[in-house]
């Protein structure tokens, strides 16, 4: 485990934001259906991208890697139409990876193994289940409260499948990439309330750059003709809210911070960062090809969660050092991430000095003038360690963050971007 001791500082200067982890997910994925070679260039590596290169060769797919300028990655894809060359899927922590495979894995007919790491065994898997039991295949899990090992075996067979809206949009987007590979047409109809619809506009959005068509209905009803076929294609992948998130909420309450190569058309849900800061008193603008974020008073206000859960921890940061109170709402999802992180949020802000209160489905927060400083825990979660460090920038005193390691989950190289804004830290015996 790898503890660091934070002095508190405010942070400023230009970064080159990673690249969106959800948008690498989705072109990897359709590069490696595609017949022919495709190029996906501008990636920032991490485990969970890692993780699901290394699943996509086990169904055929070649991957190579070279290194570009400024530390990205270009990826050449030889892809294929899924089949069996290794049995074992090791998925990581990567809940991505595991829901939009296993429905590819179902499209050979032979039996893959998926294993996994962290929390991933005991997220849901059910929507999955209750498909395949309805068709009348293999899917048998490790125990009742472990999904892994879990072995998965097909094929999948067109037709009307039904998803419940408020689980996960990865259930959806998984069979969006394997419906259209099927000898049918199928039919996709999402009940109940639809959370997280920008994720599955990003779907489809790379669905249609490979040459993928699908109809739907308000994103609730799609019609999939079958016989597809993907088409390779070259493209860079983004710059990733997510990840921008942490710097454009580190800049309103401390110092300017601009950020590189980010889209202001993208279609990622978490691109609401900006509106929401902007709402709580942030200055958040484009400045040609800059996004920066300047110094502000923040305010509280209400915050909902429905649509873009991952930048919740940060936004309780700056929700817990605002003026005034705020409510983030629709934010149960949270707790069936890597960690329950609406409980990691209020325990280790809380130790801080922050004034907040767990609700089922959010959080209630007072705000404070600044935290104290001390000892916190980054529950294994990427996203809690990166929300802790711009915490810092108003502790009184040092900050010691157990568990640092686990931002290479998603950004490894967070923090050395935190120290070329003029972040200071050591690394201490944990």
């Amino acid at each position: 485990m790898t503890t660091l001791r934070i002095e508190p500082r405010s942070l400023t200067g230009t970064l080159r934001v990673p690249s969106s982890k959800s948008m690498g997910h989705r072109a990897l994925v359709c590069a490696a259906l595609a017949q022919g070679s495709s190029q996906v260039e501008g990636v920032s590596v991490s485990r969970d991208i890692l993780a699901t290169c290394d699943c996509l060769r086990q169904l055929g797919a070649v991957i190579t890697s070279r290194e570009e300028t400024g530390g990205r990655t270009a990826f050449t894809v030889e892809g294929t139409r899924p089949h069996q060359v290794g049995t074992e899927m090791d998925c990581g922590e990567s809940g991505s990876t595991l829901r939009f495979l296993i429905p590819l894995a179902a499209l050979t007919g032979d039996a893959f193994t998926f294993q996994g790491s962290g929390k991933l065994g005991s997220r849901p898997l059910e929507p999955y289940e209750v498909i395949f039991r309805q068709q009348g295949l293999v899917f048998r899990k490790g125990s009742a409260r472990d999904n892994f090992p879990l072995t998965v075996q097909g094929p999948l067979r067109p037709g009307h499948f039904t998803l419940p809206g408020d689980v996960s949009s990865q259930f959806i987007s998984g069979l969006l990439f394997a419906l259209p590979l099927l000898e049918g047409e199928s039919t996709l109809e999402i009940t109940g309330k639809l959370e997280s619809q920008s994720y599955i506009a990003l779907t489809l959005s790379a669905l249609q750059k490979y040459g993928i068509t699908i109809e739907h209905e308000n994103y609730r009803r799609y019609r999939i003709p079958g016989n597809q076929q993907y088409q390779p294609r070259e493209g860079a992948v983004e710059g990733d809210y997510s990840q921008a998130a942490f710097w454009l909420t580190a800049g309103m309450l401390g110092r300017t911070i601009s950020l590189l190569g980010m889209d202001p058309d993208s279609l990622q849900g978490d691109k609401a960062i900006i509106p929401i800061l902007q709402k709580m008193g942030g200055q958040v603008v484009f400045e040609g090809d800059r996004l920066v974020s300047r110094p502000g008073t923040p305010i509280g206000t209400t915050i909902d969660a429905a649509d873009c859960p991952d930048i919740i921890p940060v936004l309780t940061v700056a929700a817990a050092l605002s003026q005034g109170h705020t409510e983030i709402i629709h934010a149960e999802r949270l707790r069936l991430k890597e960690c329950d992180r609406l409980k990691a949020m209020a325990t280790e802000l809380n130790k801080l000095g922050a004034r907040i209160t767990e609700k089922p489905d959010g959080l209630s927060i007072d705000g404070v003038e600044e935290l104290s400083g001390g000892t916190v825990d980054c529950w294994n979660d990427h996203r809690i360690a990166m929300s802790l460090a711009v915490a810092s920038i108003l502790c009184r005193e040092p900050l010691t963050l157990m568990g640092a390691e686990c931002v290479s989950k998603s950004y490894p190289e967070f923090w050395q971007d935190f120290k070329t804004l003029g972040g200071q830290y050591e690394q201490c015996n944990g």
